[in-house]
């Protein structure tokens, strides 16, 4: 069981290095060279791969080795992919960017990062389905969380920290080679055998087969309710997510400070959320605990609203109430991660575990990517206090879809 959890904590920290850059890392380099809110909010087009990998999620499903693994023969070699992308990207000088044709190579090699990781986080997923017992998923999915958010730690926050002390190649060098060291633990991992359950639907074209699994969504009152949930969890931070850490920069924050304070202190805090919903979840029913969350998750953004206020007012704020503010909400958003992540295992099929798991965290991708590309323009339009004081409305109506879909689990 132990080994489980950390092949599962090894292959999301993996996942979470490139990630965590572009995430945490890219937007504060990009406003620091002046770059606005909008502009910002146009880079989650690269995270476009997350929100469409639905449309090849079956074909992880369907096809794979069964001798060396069937969800391990495609994670190995993705690993590999990753490693090498990292090596080219430390080749693209920083400096260079502002140069069209470097920049325009450096985002379609941040592209191909993103495809690979969102194929590997099918297998990745569909593996962790099939290897967790119902008992075993809140701590599979804390492990995966804490693997993750370290992930976020490196990619992001020791990022801007190491750009201050390192060059720009043996940053990503030293990226390539966290990467390669999280990959041993699945080499020496032996996937057991899946039972395969094949379906008429199974048969035909994966793309065209994906409707069956939209109807399977459908199919009663719960799932139904629960896919309402889907669509607007990722609501609040979508429309957030382009603002709070431009807003470090503008509140006079350095790279240093932003780096180590902010996005290493801030996952670090979510470290400890991660696990205190494991053991929240040992106690609480899955509905109550992501309805407790997600009340604390809106007293954070209050606490950002009030944050921004200040800023636009000139009032000045101490630096450890903007670390704690921002250490709370990615504690908060850590637990709710976890909650999250064992419901959409609950609800995910062993035998199409790949696609389930996919298409559910494809909606939320999906509503978050749309959304955080758009709001740079509304928080240019609006200012971070008024723009963010109706993204803590929006939450507080957003409750709704959670209180329903938890009434018909108890009646259920």
């Amino acid at each position: 069981m132990r080994n489980i959890y950390i092949l599962l904590f090894s292959l999301y920290w993996a996942q979470g290095l490139p990630v965590g850059f572009m995430t945490h890392a890219l937007p504060v380099i990009l406003r620091a060279e002046g770059v606005s809110l909008a502009h910002i909010g146009g880079f989650g087009l690269l995270m476009i791969p997350w929100s469409i990998k639905i449309f090849w999620a079956p074909l992880v499903d369907r096809h794979g080795s069964s001798a060396k693994g069937h969800y391990r023969s495609w994670i190995i070699p993705l690993q590999w992919l990753s490693v090498t992308v990292l090596i080219g990207l430390s080749f693209l000088p920083i400096q260079a960017l502002n140069q069209p044709l470097y920049l325009l190579l450096f985002f379609i090699m941040l592209l191909l990062m993103n495809g690979i990781g969102a194929t590997q986080d099918i297998a990745t997923d569909a593996l962790a389905v099939n290897i967790l017992k119902n008992e075993q998923q809140h701590w599979g999915n804390t492990f995966q969380v804490i693997g993750s958010r370290l992930g976020f730690i490196v990619g992001g926050g020791a990022i801007l920290w190491l750009l201050d002390l390192l060059q720009w190649q043996s940053t990503f060098l030293l990226l390539a080679a966290l990467v390669f060291v999280n990959t041993l633990p699945i080499l020496l991992f032996r996937e057991p055998q899946h039972s395969k359950i094949i379906t008429p639907a199974d048969k035909g074209p994966a793309l065209s087969n994906i409707k069956t699994y939209f109807q399977y969504f459908w199919s009663d009152l719960t799932l139904a309710r629960w896919l309402l949930v889907l669509l607007t969890f990722k609501i609040a931070d979508g429309l957030s997510g382009p603002l709070l850490k431009p807003l470090m920069v503008d509140l006079g924050l350095s790279f240093s400070q932003i780096g180590l304070y902010v996005t290493m202190l801030g996952a670090f805090a979510a470290l400890i959320g991660a696990g205190l919903a494991g053991w929240c979840l040992k106690y609480w029913s899955r509905s109550r605990s992501l309805l407790i969350f997600s009340v604390l998750k809106v007293m954070t953004l209050m606490a950002y609203a009030w944050l921004a206020a200040q800023y636009e007012i000139q009032n000045k704020v101490e630096n450890w109430i903007i670390y704690l503010i921002n250490a709370a909400e990615d504690m908060i958003s850590a637990m709710l991660l976890v909650v999250m992540l064992t419901l959409v295992m609950q609800y995910s099929r062993k035998h199409l575990a790949g696609t389930d798991f996919t298409f559910q965290v494809a909606l939320m991708a999906t509503v978050s990517g749309g959304l955080y590309s758009l709001s740079g323009i509304f928080g240019d339009y609006w200012g971070y206090a008024q723009y963010l004081t109706y993204i803590v409305w929006i939450s507080v109506f957003l409750l709704w879809p959670i209180v329903f879909w938890g009434r018909t689990q108890q009646d259920s």
